[in-house]
């Protein structure tokens, strides 16, 4: 099902946001974020355990698309531009890095989440350099008053299984705590006997401890630590070969250790102090046939701030300072490391009942590519059940070598990186939002234009490079989202349609993006009765894709995925059953995966635009223990 809406909540719960630092009802803020909040979040947990890709995917206006077939590597494209701009936090931190890596989609679970809040549009006057395209924050779930305790247990019908507990509780009158734990592990899978992986198999364990403070006159903090091991493995199964009579192997093995703060402290006649802080180091071991690269991402973050507010102003200033680098043992003319030193603000005025202005800017002294100034303005009118939200953003990206056909082939057929500029975007939006008793609609026009964009281009038989391109990178498009509650049973349908081009990269003309659908929609219907369970149906279309160096086709075809859920709640109990693509659609069935000879990058595969692993049954055990 879709994100709750601003408009909907006015209609029952109060949902306070974060993403926008203000702490806010969502109805109230002026920059449009839309929330998953707990009940849907807990209705993609029983449909994909193992991590959060499905409950960004079927949101209007993103995209999860895969990056490695290999590897099945994804990240998440928001408005038609591309996954790396993209900024996934955990609680307002960078937990997953500044760029967070495209296998790291796959390795965050939803177990412990109490909601996702989704901004589209540049983000950089929040959070810097690394939210050109939006912000997905992934809120945890704050601690029960009393004992509580939950495990699942799923299996697939493709060779997968998952694990996954929680637990929460008071430590003392002021502390609580909650500690979330999670293995799960898929089996390589070759279902168009092509003796390549569809389904890349994989081993990970995940552990996650929080505390959470909440102490006199309203300090608060709130403390993690996380970590994570897994070991994929892609490419060609024993015994088997690519076209050219060789076995490629595409493996990589992950280590991820963080850490975070988040704290707020109220001045007496001043306002609030608030101080963020965060570091991770991410080693990955990747295997490219005889290629093995060893390399580590690490990001710090320290930022202090303070806001406060009189009548109908509200307001923030603050200051960060973010370290990100990369070092490769294997191809250390890669390696970089990026200081950005910031200073932000943001006001809110509210100048009538119904009208309120916000804007905000930031100030990024980029070591590599400058002084950088990202600002945003928004509004909010809200004259009876209708909404109207505006929003215009400026931002801007420093290029990094991990463009998704570099995550998705390696380092070592890439020419060093020579000369690139900061890319650059411009995105504005306008909202048109109604909710009235059992209805409501909203009507979302956006558009972006980004400069410099880094492509890749092919040099020779067995290189390539990456390079700005030639020209301005502009998305134009609209969702529509309509949704009607009929006693228990929700219906949901949304449309979205997406005009994105870019320059060539040979720097002669014009073309569709890649892999970026120009019409998309879905419907759903969701029955749920408190207590007793839940049954649902979808169904997704998806339009015809540009498609580049795709020696099979040019344009992908559009394609219907059917799916059908249902929990059955027996006390502390639920059992549950999911279908997935019932139609068994897959992309295998129209071309092969694999490229007939290695592409300049080093790819063995096409890209993947469509579902690779077909029709996939799931099922297991909920236990819930203590609680209320």
């Amino acid at each position: 099902m879709p994100p709750t809406s601003t408009e909907e909540a006015d209609e029952g719960e109060d949902i306070v946001v974060q993403a926008t630092r203000t702490g806010r009802r969502v109805q109230d803020e002026p920059i449009r974020v839309e929330v998953l909040n707990r009940e849907e979040v807990e209705e993609k947990i029983l449909m994909q355990p193992g991590n959060i890709s499905m409950l960004v995917n079927e949101t209007p206006g993103l995209r999860v698309q895969v990056t490695s077939p290999a590897l099945g590597a994804a990240n998440v494209r928001v408005q038609g531009l591309k996954g790396r701009f993209t900024q996934i936090l955990a609680d307002g931190l960078p937990l997953y890095g500044g760029q967070t890596p495209s296998i790291g989609l796959l390795q965050i679970p939803p177990t412990d989440l109490g909601q996702v809040e989704i901004i589209k549009g540049a983000a950089s006057a929040l959070y810097g350099p690394s939210a050109l395209g939006g912000v997905i924050n992934l809120v945890s779930r704050r601690p029960s008053p009393a004992q509580l305790g939950e495990l699942l247990v799923n299996a697939t019908s493709r060779g997968g299984q998952d694990v996954t507990g929680y637990n929460s509780g008071p430590l003392t009158e002021a502390i609580g705590y909650s500690l979330t734990g999670g293995f799960n592990r898929q089996s390589a899978q070759d279902i168009d006997g092509d003796g390549w992986a569809n389904i890349p198999g994989y081993d990970r364990w995940t552990f996650r401890p929080r505390l959470f403070w909440d102490g006199a006159g309203g300090a608060k903090a709130y403390l993690t630590v996380g970590a994570l091991a897994e070991q994929r493995r892609g490419g060609t199964l024993p015994g088997r070969v690519v076209p050219d009579g060789s076995t490629f192997a595409q493996d990589q093995r992950s280590r991820r250790f963080d850490a975070g703060l988040n704290a707020q402290a109220p001045i007496e006649g001043v306002g609030t102090l608030y101080l963020r802080a965060s570091g991770v180091t991410q080693a990955h071991r990747h295997t490219f046939g005889d290629v093995i690269e060893n390399d580590r991402h690490n990001t710090v973050l320290t930022e202090a701030s303070l806001g406060g507010g009189t009548g109908d102003t509200t307001w923030l200033a603050g200051a960060a300072y973010q370290v990100d680098s990369y070092r490769s043992r294997t191809f250390p003319a890669f390696d970089y490391t990026y200081r950005v030193p910031a200073l932000f603000v943001q006001a809110e005025q509210k100048v009538s009942a119904n009208l309120t202005l916000a804007g905000s800017a930031r100030l990024d002294d980029h070591s590599e590519y400058g002084t950088r100034v990202s600002p945003r303005v928004s509004a909010l009118f809200r004259p009876g059940p209708f909404t109207v939200r505006a929003s215009l953003g400026r931002g801007f990206y420093a290029p990094t070598p991990f463009i998704e056909e570099v995550e998705a082939a390696g380092l070592s057929r890439i020419e060093p990186l020579r000369g690139l500029r900061a890319e650059t975007a411009d995105t504005a939006s306008i909202d048109f939002g109604y909710a009235h008793g059992p209805i409501e609609a909203s009507l979302t026009l956006f558009g972006s234009n980004i400069d410099h964009a880094v492509q890749l281009r092919d040099v020779s038989a067995t290189r390539a490079e990456l390079v700005n391109a030639d020209g301005v990178t502009r998305s134009r498009g609209a969702e529509l989202l309509l949704r009607y509650r009929l006693n228990a049973i929700t219906f949901t349908g949304s449309y979205v349609r997406t005009d994105a081009r870019e320059p060539n990269p040979d720097g002669i003309g014009r073309r569709a993006v890649p892999l970026t659908p120009r019409n998309t929609a879905g419907l759903t219907a969701v029955w749920e009765k408190h207590e007793r369970g839940r049954i649902g149906l979808e169904a997704y279309y998806t339009g015809r894709q540009s498609l580049e160096d795709d020696p099979y086709r040019s344009r992908s075809r559009p394609y219907v995925e059917l799916g059908a859920m249902g929990e059955l709640k027996l006390g502390k109990v639920s059992l549950f059953l999911n279908a997935e693509n019932l139609l068994n659609f897959r992309q295998t069935r129209y071309d092969p995966l694999l490229l007939p000879r290695r592409a300049p990058d080093g790819a063995w595969t096409v890209d993947a635009w469509g579902p690779l692993d077909g029709r996939t049954i799931n099922g297991g055990v909920r236990f819930r223990f203590g609680g209320d």
